[in-house]
């Protein structure tokens, strides 16, 4: 098969033939038709997170068709359509596997950073860590439902009972869906850009935000919640500022660059700053079971899959408006 492969972190992706993948006992091995592209690709490809699988097929918002499936697998056939996210294995015996908390598990297998992923032709992945997708997307359009709409979507649940008012810093992939649920549900959405980027904001408004104007600049009225999914530190402090008392600011992001230092007042009147990481299956079941309701449209820009890099580039340049996919030729 071809894939794009990145070989040390720091390099742009190689164009590689390779073997096709095996699928274990309980593996399906999926024909690869489309895969997002997501900032945490960036981060794997730029050195920000470490020890990745070396080298390693990036790529964790994989859609596809099984072709092949092992012995024990129960939950798919050969023919059927699956999306595979970032969530790839979790142990089961931990305790946080154990206390229904598997996405902090402490031996995890994450697809396309410590398992290969979907920037190939092929990939393999385990049943119960894929799911079957709703027929209502194309290929491309389902691919970002796979990380930016499951963490949206779980960043968005730790937000959402906190009030009405939620802000949204950073309005890419993510945000793009979480703002179109948010709405559905009833919330009044503002959303912070960075500063002068006007076309960003002019599309927040046309998915429903109520306001969208620059990250430094604080909105007409104060925030119940603030969803972060820019990996800037500095919009923690600005969240808060924003927030009313008893707000909560949802960091959504794998990574952020250091968080400064900031007055305890903008803390105090029992805000609350929290994280996401990962997400659990239950979260993409909940989740793909209500995009189609919504219903959640996807925007996406594709790319042929040797011009990954090139999308990569786009996106870290802030040059994609909704979501980048690669898209995978027929053999």
């Amino acid at each position: 098969m071809q894939a794009m492969v990145l070989e040390a972190p720091g390099q742009p992706l190689k164009w590689r033939k390779a073997p096709a993948p095996q699928p274990g006992p309980e593996q399906v091995l999926i024909r690869v038709h489309a895969c997002g592209v997501c900032r945490t690709d960036l981060h794997v490809v730029d050195g920000e997170l470490p020890h990745p699988k070396l080298p390693l097929i990036l790529g964790h918002e994989i859609v596809g068709t099984v072709v092949a499936a092992g012995s024990q697998v129960r939950q798919f056939r050969v023919g059927e359509r699956l999306g595979v996210p970032w969530l790839g294995y979790t142990c089961g015996a931990c305790r946080y596997c154990r206390g229904g908390r598997e996405n902090l598990c402490d031996n995890p297998g994450f697809t396309g950073y410590t398992l290969d992923g979907g920037y190939a032709e092929y990939a393999v992945a385990h049943q119960r860590y894929s799911f079957p997708l709703p027929p209502a997307y194309g290929d491309a359009e389902a691919a970002p439902l796979l990380c930016a709409g499951l963490i949206g979507y779980r960043s968005y649940r730790m937000a959402r009972d906190a009030g009405e008012r939620l802000g949204i810093y950073g309005f890419g992939a993510a945000a793009h869906i979480t703002v179109q649920i948010a709405v559905y549900q009833g919330k009044k959405v503002y959303a912070f850009t960075r500063p002068g980027d006007a076309e960003t904001q002019e599309f927040a408004r046309r998915l429903g935000a109520v306001w969208a104007g620059n990250s430094d600049e604080l909105p007409p009225e104060e925030l119940d919640a603030a969803i972060i999914f820019a990996p800037v530190g500095a919009l923690i402090p600005a969240a808060l500022r924003a927030s009313a008392k008893g707000g909560v600011v949802v960091s959504g992001g794998i990574h952020m660059s250091d968080i400064p230092s900031f007055s305890y007042d903008l803390l105090w009147g029992e805000r609350v700053v929290r994280s996401v990481a990962n997400l659990t299956r239950a979260d993409g079941e909940e989740f793909l079971d209500l995009a189609p309701r919504v219903p959640v449209r996807t925007l996406v820009s594709t790319f042929p899959l040797q011009q990954a890099n090139e999308a990569l580039d786009r996106l870290r340049r802030g040059q994609i408006q909704g979501a980048a996919v690669l898209v995978v030729g027929e053999e």
